[in-house]
């Protein structure tokens, strides 16, 4: 049974920092691509950021570019979101998932949602101004 388990959100003030990460089991996380997409209160889900199961691709929306950095452990299963200069429109439910893919096929084919296999449950983040 594959698991991602999200954890490291929370309530900070614009310009703090936050450091995300996703906890993966039940899979071969090394044959993953592992993206990060957010979910705000009415409007539709939206990518924020992937990187390939070898660290050599990474790939930023451009919201975020500049102040998020992904990255990931896979001796521990693990992908993170380091997120600094927070702003308010950074509030929302942020999940990681996983894309079974050892090929780096493009940019934009690891920001469409429906290409992953699978979603954690999400962590609540909420920067007040």
């Amino acid at each position: 049974q594959v698991q991602l388990v999200e954890s490291g959100g929370g309530l900070v003030q614009a310009g703090d920092s936050l450091r995300l990460s996703c906890a993966a089991s039940g899979l071969i996380f090394s044959s993953y691509a592992m993206g990060w997409f957010r979910l705000a209160p009415g409007k539709e889900r939206e990518f924020v950021a992937t990187i390939t199961w070898d660290i050599t691709n990474t790939y930023y929306a451009g919201s975020v570019k500049g102040r998020f950095t992904i990255s990931r452990d896979n001796a521990k299963n693990t992908v993170y979101l380091q997120m600094n200069s927070l702003k308010p429109e950074d509030t929302a439910i942020y999940y990681c998932a996983a894309l079974r893919s050892k090929i780096w096929y493009g940019s934009s084919w690891y920001t469409e949602g429906q290409k992953y296999d699978y979603w954690g449950q999400g962590t609540q983040v909420t920067v007040s101004s």
